[in-house]
């Protein structure tokens, strides 16, 4: 909630709020557990090519830890909206808090953020912004493209995995660990985004869901050529001390997202949800459904 303030904020709450001093403060003390949760969980901070060189390993095959190979297989509507649900207080801010690193950044390293940047928020047409792909997503799954509609819903599991990029973002200290989030994002993106492109056209969930994704496969295998030689590289050619905290980003944004999927896999597993809060029937999608039937 106190990392919204610095976003779109909370209708009833006054702009001012967001510097605060006392909420401020507040904000301080739990970034601090925070932070310092992460670095105890996370091995100690690798060669910044070592942590990200694992991730250009496509396994094998189908990965029975992997929420993507599983929704590709075995994934049911259900558990696509589910899926959706919970990434929706990302996606529907995609890139804002990447953009906290842009004047923190210099040379190679800013032009190559700025140029990833650009694309994610549609490169000059508001239609392509990919917040407003994903919002079009949720549409074809039946789902309230209201921002942060499914906050409540999300479990702990899922909320670290947005905080995380407000704490790199917000500090200049950490500047080094958000472009190693970035990283990790960018390279990881296009496989688990074909699958999920798949999953949805399997379940014939609708074509701008399944474009959301297919954007993500074109898109992103380019970004990760750029993040990885221009801004990764940029910024450790300026800034060669930053390499631990680039290595981290990349480290504690893997620990985190493979916690959330151990968390929804468990849940589907069981025969039961991921969301603290059931999703409702999608009414108007299954008319809409019904009727072109």
């Amino acid at each position: 909630m106190l990392y919204e303030m610095h976003y779109q904020g909370f209708g009833g709450v006054r702009d001012e709020l967001e510097w605060d001093a006392g909420l401020l403060a507040l904000r301080a003390l739990l970034e601090e557990r925070f932070h310092a949760a992460l670095r105890a969980d996370v091995p100690p901070p690798a060669d910044a090519d070592a942590a990200l060189a694992p991730l250009l390993l496509e396994a094998a095959g189908h990965d029975e830890s992997s929420v993507s190979h599983f929704l590709q297989r075995d994934g049911t509507l259900e558990q696509l909206r589910e899926y959706a649900a919970l990434r929706s207080i990302y996606h529907l801010k995609e890139a804002d808090p990447h953009a906290w690193v842009i004047p923190r950044l210099r040379g190679r390293a800013k032009a190559g953020m700025v140029a990833i940047e650009f694309d994610e928020f549609g490169a000059g047409r508001a239609e392509d912004i990919h917040a407003q792909l994903f919002a079009d997503l949720m549409s074809d799954l039946g789902l309230d493209t209201g921002y942060g509609h499914y906050v409540d819903a999300a479990p702990a599991e899922a909320l670290a995995t947005v905080n995380v990029m407000s704490l790199f973002g917000l500090h200049r200290a950490l500047r080094g660990a958000l472009v190693g989030h970035f990283a990790a994002v960018e390279v990881t993106s296009p496989p688990s985004s074909r699958r999920l492109a798949a999953a949805l056209r399997r379940t014939g969930a609708g074509p701008a869901a399944a474009r959301f994704y297919d954007e993500h496969v074109v898109a992103d295998a380019v970004h990760e050529q750029v993040v990885r030689r221009d801004v990764v590289g940029g910024l450790l050619a300026d800034n060669p001390e930053l390499a631990p905290d680039v290595a981290f980003g990349v480290q504690a944004t893997v620990f985190l997202e493979e916690r959330l999927g151990r968390h929804i896999l468990k849940a589907w597993r069981h025969g039961s949800s991921p969301l603290r809060i059931p999703l409702g029937p999608p009414q108007a999608w299954l008319t809409r459904r019904q009727t072109t039937a």
